[in-house]
């Protein structure tokens, strides 16, 4: 589905149950895709930034000898294989896990004003204290990506882009050491075995909002901040910046390849690849470490960038977006080979547990509205749905509805 797509279909809905659209509406369709997936306008942003240089020349956490991934990121660490399910509590304040795979936080989205055309989507952090398996507020951060195993985390100040990146003891609280950046850094993420960050450079703040001329309503602005990106070796903080330059004519928005105000970078599983979604078709594009853009490598080409759980540990399989059609709410697990189709319950798949189950969003048996989401355990092959936590309340986009980061081990 293209950008156009997208609008007409967005503009049907609202013209259905609204006054006609304001100014600005595709730039909030495409803000808003992420989060509603279940009628397939969705958007969301991959994740993701990086550094350059070491600040303080200190051992990464207490890692060990042989192991150079954050504390708690593998070598020797006990995956706890308990469910920790807590269905009456929304937000959690109690430890939601499953598999190893755990709810590692989440946070609170909310508009604070700067000025008459300009605002910032600010996020406030609640962590997984591993000592205690309670959620504690975390209020210095603007971004936060946790590290396999759920004991160290990538955080980012409060004042995007932000020229250093702390790593966080999730056990003590402390950030034991900060890498500092020659490019401003805007989002970070692991990759899948905790050894390297991947950084997003921006010139501005990729969460800034705007009001364009005639609309009442906060909107992302129509041109991305975005420069590139860093590959961090998280063990030494060496790493190499590489610029990405935008597509398209800033005069005409539609023109090109459209981006998100935040569209983050990540690598591929293995390592060999950094990639990033784009809200054109064919909705990514992948990169070399030395920034060359590659055709999507074996196991990518059914990639939905905008469906969190990604590809399975094994990366035999991909999860893909809303299905809907043997159950009110499901969706799609795909072949990474072939792509072949297999239905799975739950609305919007969100975390692998191994390589047969996922936790996803899902609303209530009899439930009419799409937005009242709650976290479940599913299984592929199996009917059966398990709550993980309670249901979320408000609507889409609304204040106070809290948003998952996961673990994996």
């Amino acid at each position: 589905m293209n950008v156009d797509d997208i609008v007409r279909d967005a503009l049907r809905e609202q013209a259905a149950e609204q006054p006609p659209a304001a100014a600005g509406f595709a730039d909030r369709v495409l803000a808003v895709r992420r989060r509603r997936r279940s009628r397939r306008i969705a958007l969301a942003a991959a994740a993701t930034v990086a550094a350059v240089t070491v600040a303080v020349a200190v051992p990464l956490l207490d890692s060990g000898k042989d192991d150079v991934r954050p504390s708690g990121g593998g070598g020797g660490i006990v995956v706890e294989k308990k469910t920790k399910a807590h269905p009456d509590q929304s937000p959690p304040r109690e430890e939601i896990s499953v598999g190893g795979t755990s709810l590692a936080g989440y946070s609170l989205s909310e508009t604070v004003e700067k000025s008459a055309d300009s605002a910032v989507r600010r996020r406030t952090y609640y962590l997984l204290d591993p000592k205690t398996g309670t959620y504690a507020k975390a209020a210095n951060w603007s971004w936060v990506a946790v590290a396999p195993g759920g004991r160290t985390a990538a955080v980012l100040e409060r004042e995007l882009p932000v020229p250093r990146i702390g790593l966080l003891d999730l056990t003590t609280g402390k950030v034991e050491r900060w890498i500092q950046v020659d490019h401003r850094v805007g989002g970070v993420t692991f990759s899948r075995d905790g050894r390297k960050l991947v950084a997003t450079t921006y010139s501005q703040n990729p969460d800034r909002l705007v009001k364009t001329e005639g609309n009442v309503e906060w909107g992302q602005p129509w041109t991305s901040s975005r420069t590139g990106y860093f590959v961090l070796d998280v063990a030494s903080g060496a790493g190499a910046w590489t610029e990405i330059k935008l597509a398209g004519d800033s005069d005409d928005p539609m023109s090109g390849t459209m981006l998100n105000s935040r569209q983050d970078f990540a690598l591929t599983d293995d390592g060999r690849y950094v990639w990033e979604g784009r809200p054109m078709e064919p909705g990514y594009a992948f990169y070399d470490l030395s920034g060359k853009e590659v055709p999507a490598p074996a196991g990518y080409q059914y990639l939905s960038w905008f469906v969190d759980a990604g590809t399975s540990p094994d990366g035999k399989l991909v999860a893909g977006d809303f299905a809907g059609k043997k159950w009110k709410t499901s969706s799609y697990v795909l072949d990474a080979e072939t792509g072949a189709k297999t239905e799975v319950r739950g609305q919007q798949l969100l975390a692998w547990v191994g390589n047969k189950q996922l936790i996803a969003w899902d609303i209530g048996k009899n439930d009419k509205n799409e937005f009242h989401q709650r976290l479940v355990l599913v299984t592929i092959g199996s009917d059966k749905e398990t709550p993980l936590s309670g249901f979320r309340a408000g609507n889409d986009g609304d204040a106070g509805r809290w948003e998952p980061l996961f673990a994996q081990p």
